[in-house]
Formats: structure tokens, sequence, C-alpha cells
């Protein structure tokens, strides 16, 4: 069921940002399958606001990670950059502010699972970055996407295999915890050419990540990312900095400790 033009307020606020011209956030969150099915509403779908977005999403982040690590040379920036703005990591971000929700779509769409395409998400957050810089300019925009990508730039950063969250968090979990994780399938939707798959990562028995992908092993990179943001949140540090320590014991000890369900 498509959501109520009056109820954005709950998205503005996870968003951080509340639109002085709501038009621009009920375009950004329309995909063209609402459109073609009501075409009566003339409402504008949100392809044009995503190549707006797209741009500006990507001089944003090209312009921190060129003032905030002035070590990285040109390769490494384009890498990062490549990361952080690519489907996968907007469609996490997306996921995360409950975009999907929120979004207006045709019938075809809401029955295949639209909702939770990654590349439905991925340009809805696109065209909403360009919405907040239309309606506030590219000051306040710039906090917005900040505020929502500083710790998987910094993670991204910083990990010790660039780009492999994977493999990052199998050598922190046998590190930590002595075993490795593992990877659960936990839905399936879409057509056949067009699967969505969602993992959940787990560590005695405690899921510690969720991710999704067009593959099995997309899905499971971005569960790993995730667990990967957790540790980072209970160590208070980078992930690449981290050594044997009483925290790494404490983090051991609570997942020991929990009670099996």
């Amino acid at each position: 069921m498509n959501p109520d033009t009056k109820g954005l307020i709950r998205l503005e606020e996870k968003i951080g940002h509340t639109f002085k011209d709501r038009h621009l956030l009920i375009a950004a969150l329309t995909h063209k399958s609402f459109t073609n099915e009501n075409p009566g509403l003339e409402r504008e779908n949100n392809e044009r606001l995503e190549f707006i977005g797209d741009a500006v999403l990507s001089m944003v982040i090209s312009n921190h990670l060129y003032k905030k690590y002035p070590e990285l040379n040109e390769g490494a920036l384009s890498k990062v950059r490549a990361n952080l703005v690519n489907e996968s990591s907007l469609a996490t971000i997306a996921m995360k502010m409950g975009l999907g929700k929120y979004l207006f779509l045709g019938k075809g769409e809401e029955g295949t699972g639209g909702r939770d395409k990654g590349s439905l998400l991925s340009d809805a957050l696109e065209a909403v970055i360009a919405g907040i810089y239309l309606d506030s300019g590219i000051r306040h925009v710039t906090q917005v996407i900040l505020n929502h990508f500083r710790d998987l730039i910094e993670m991204v950063v910083s990990q010790k295999h660039p780009f492999d969250f994977k493999t990052t968090f199998q050598e922190l979990c046998q590190e930590h915890f002595g075993i490795l994780p593992d990877y659960k399938l936990t839905q399936t939707s879409g057509p056949d050419h067009n699967r969505l798959f969602v993992m959940d990562l787990s560590v005695k028995g405690k899921v510690l990540g969720v991710g999704s992908g067009r593959s099995k092993k997309e899905a499971q990179q971005q569960a790993a990312r995730q667990a990967l943001e957790e540790f980072k949140k209970k160590f208070k540090k980078p992930v690449s900095s981290y050594t044997r320590s009483r925290k790494n014991k404490t983090m051991r000890g609570t997942l020991e400790n929990k009670p099996k369900p």
C-alpha cells in the first residue's frame, strides 16, 4: 500500500531535513511505475531528481575524502568513493532510513517486492539528496549526507582488506571468538531475473548483521559490513586498529554469556 503524503514527517526526522517544499520529497519517493499507473495525478517521478542527486552525492563525498584523507592518492580516493556511492551502499543506508516504506509504487513493483529492491532504494535516496539540495542548498545537503555516510566512510578507509567486508570480519571473528561467523539466507524475493537475497550473519547464535543484495555473495558482504559497524560502535575505534585487549574480552564475554535461543 502506498503511503499517505501527509504522513511523511517521520521520514523527514529520519533523514534529518524538513522540506520547505514538500513536493520535492514526494517526487523523490515516486517511482515511474506509480506515475505510469496514475497519469491523472500529473506527478513527477524521481528519475530527473536522481540525475541531480548522483552528481551532488559524488561531489560531497569526493570533497570530504579529499580534505579528510590527504594521505590517500588519486587511485585510493577513487576506489573509496566508488565503494561508497554504489547501489549496494546507497540501498543499505536507505534501508536504515526505512525509505522503502515511503515509496510510491505501481501495483507491479509492489507485487514483486519493490520496497526491498536495492535499485529502487538507491535511486530514491539519490533523488531525496537532490531534493534536499534544491530545497536548502549545498551546505545543508552536505551535512545530511555526511551524517548518514560518516561511519561507513571511516570503516571503508580503515579496514584491513579494503572493500572485502566478509574477509575482514572473518579474521576479526577468528581472532576474538575463535570461530567463523554463520551466514543464513532468510529471505528471497523478486522474479528469477531480478532476485533479492537477504542474509543474516550471526556469531554464537547472536545476529550481528543483516544484508541484502542481488546475489548471496553481495548479501553476505553487506551483512559483514553491518557487523563491522557494530564492532566499531562497541570498541569506539577503527576496524583496522582492533587488537586483543580487555575490551575485546568484554565483547567475547557478552556473546559467550548470552543465553541461547
